[in-house]
Parts: C-alpha cells; sequence; structure tokens
C-alpha cells in the first residue's frame, strides 16, 4: 500500500503526489509498454489503483463545484486509511468573488460538504488567479478571509502575482496560520517563492510542480526537468515543516506518476514498486 515517507534525518512526514487521476493516457494500450494503469482499466477503477501506489492526490475538480456528499464518501471508501486528499477551493470563491465578504459562508459550506473525508483531507488550496493583484481591496479582503477561516482545517493560499510576496503577506499567513503554497510555474519567480521562506514558514508547507499547457499527450516524459528538481528538491530538504504536501502535473514533464518518482529518489524515498498493485501488471 501506499504511505507516506519520511525524509532521514529532519523528522519531515512528506506526501508526494499527482494532481488528479483520471487520464486515459495512463492506461496502458493492449500489447503496448507499460505506462501506469494495467490495460483495461476503467474510470471508476483509477483511483483505487493511483492509491496503492501513491500515499495523496490533489482534486482538481473541486474548484468547478462543490463535489457531492455521496463521491466524498465514495472517494473515503476507496482508498487506503493511510491516504490524503488536498481539495482546490471552488473558483467562485477564488476567482469570482475574490475573496469578498460573501465568501466566507461558501467556505464553510465547502468545508461541510468534505467532511466525510474525516482524517484524509491533507489541505484545502485556496488558488488565486494572476488577475487577483496586490492591491488595498484585495488585501483587505485577504485579511478578512484568512482570519475567518476554520482553525482545525489546513489550508494553503497559492498566489499568481509577484505583488503579494512580501513583510505584510508573510505576517497575515502566520498569524492565521496559513501557509503559502509554493509553485514552480511562469507565474512568481523561483528565487522570490524561495527567500520567501525565510519569512514564511509553517508546521505544514504545499508545493506545486507546474509546467506549460502544450503538451497533447501525457504517457511518458516529454521533456526532462531533472535539474529544476534537484534545485527544489534542496529547498525542501531544508524545511522546519513537519508535514509537506507536493503536487505534480502532467505537463511539468509529460507523465507526473514519473515525475513524482524522480522527487522520491532526489529526496531519498522510496519510488512506487510495480508490485504494488498486486496482481496486476507494472506500473513503470
Amino acid at each position: 500500500m501506499s504511505q507516506s515517507s519520511q525524509i532521514a534525518g529532519r523528522g519531515h512526514n512528506i506526501h508526494i503526489g499527482c494532481q488528479s487521476w483520471g487520464y486515459d493516457d495512463w492506461v496502458t494500450q493492449i500489447g503496448g509498454e507499460t505506462v501506469f494503469y494495467p490495460s483495461g482499466t476503467k474510470h471508476d477503477e483509477m483511483l483505487e489503483l493511483y492509491s496503492r501506489v501513491f500515499s495523496t492526490i490533489e482534486v482538481d475538480s473541486t474548484v468547478y463545484g462543490m463535489p457531492s456528499v455521496s463521491t466524498i464518501e465514495k472517494w473515503h471508501e476507496q482508498t487506503p486509511p493511510n491516504f490524503t486528499f488536498s481539495l482546490k477551493m471552488p473558483r467562485e470563491v477564488t476567482h469570482e468573488r475574490s475573496l469578498d465578504e460573501t465568501t466566507l459562508p461558501i467556505v464553510n459550506e465547502f468545508v461541510e460538504r468534505v467532511s466525510p473525508l474525516r482524517e484524509k483531507l491533507g489541505m484545502i488550496l485556496i488558488q488565486l488567479p494572476g488577475s487577483f493583484e496586490a492591491v488595498r481591496e484585495n488585501a483587505q479582503n485577504l485579511r478578512r478571509f484568512v482570519a475567518g477561516l476554520p482553525r482545525d482545517i489546513r489550508f494553503a493560499v497559492e498566489f499568481r502575482h509577484a505583488g503579494w510576496f512580501n513583510e505584510w503577506t508573510y505576517d497575515e499567513l502566520n498569524e492565521n496560520g496559513v501557509a503559502l503554497c509554493m509553485v514552480e510555474g511562469k507565474w512568481v519567480p523561483r528565487e522570490l517563492m524561495f527567500a520567501s521562506l525565510v519569512r514564511h514558514e509553517m508546521p505544514f508547507a504545499y508545493f506545486r510542480f507546474m509546467g506549460e499547457r502544450d503538451l497533447q499527450h501525457f504517457d511518458r516524459i516529454y521533456r526532462e526537468r531533472d535539474e529544476t528538481l534537484l534545485h527544489w528538491s534542496k529547498v525542501i530538504k531544508k524545511l522546519q515543516a513537519k508535514e509537506i504536501f507536493i503536487y505534480v502535473d502532467n505537463y511539468f514533464e509529460g507523465h507526473a506518476p514519473a515525475t513524482v518518482n524522480k522527487l522520491n529518489a532526489l529526496l531519498g524515498l522510496k519510488r512506487a514498486e510495480p508490485e504494488l498493485l498486486e496482481d496486476q501488471p507494472s506500473l513503470f
């Protein structure tokens, strides 16, 4: 079974996984080279198989609306006891209403809706658009919003505008126990993110690896980004955070499961082994 791991000597509890699981390109073709899921895997079988290999998943679908209670219960039922889900906040909160005063009731409804995940709820990601600039009105909304978040849930905020990487933001997040999401992507310079870790560090951390959306298939590595992964792994190893969540997008290199295994190797963690699917064909 999948399980979270610890970086030797640091005491981190680290969870590394993919951003979503339902990709047809991950299914091995009959008679073809092994990709990830065994040949013939159906969509409703993917989560259970995925959770045998990796310990966590980031769920993108919650951006577009609240999942049904039955869906949440099914996710909980289909995955092993140590599995975790990190969920994206609905875009109605982040993109359409820009964290205004009407959004906290929506947050509370969302938290209540996903509560059947219980111990499997890892974190909730508040992913803000690049249009959410560091201006006074948005800052007022952010201050009110993070102060009103439930304190028994772990949250992370992802900014896609460099203006938010300043002392005021770090203080607001620190005071309210909210993590600053670290992202490898086109929106904020990597060095600015690294520098923020000196001023903002929570007991938990959230990392995302994104790539240009110019790939057509996700069945193998199409662009090697080993140097970038090595750079980030060195930073992750130095963190004081005890709980670390890391999620990889298919667009980063072309095939998220393979990138996850690269990160496992760089961080000194156990790679996903083929026998984890028991009687199923090997994964890699």
